[in-house]
């Protein structure tokens, strides 16, 4: 598993954003993310929550993590 912020950047561009685009989008300022995508900053779950709504996905998706089958 990537760390998160790279699974955040990676989101980001499969979706060709820049991340002002993501900002305008979302309302997560462009700071914010530049800080999540760095890994300067852990994104708070609301905002895990936001990008996961916003792309579609779940948030175990959003952080790139992979479920086992036992």
């Amino acid at each position: 598993m990537q760390d998160i912020g790279q699974e955040l950047k990676a989101h980001r561009e499969a979706w060709d954003l820049t991340q002002t685009k993501l900002a305008d989008a979302t309302g997560i300022s462009q700071q914010k993310i530049s800080y999540y995508e760095s890994g300067k900053h852990s994104p708070p779950i609301e905002d895990c929550i936001l990008l996961a709504d916003f792309y579609g996905i779940t948030l175990d998706e959003l952080v790139g993590r992979k479920m086992r089958k036992y």
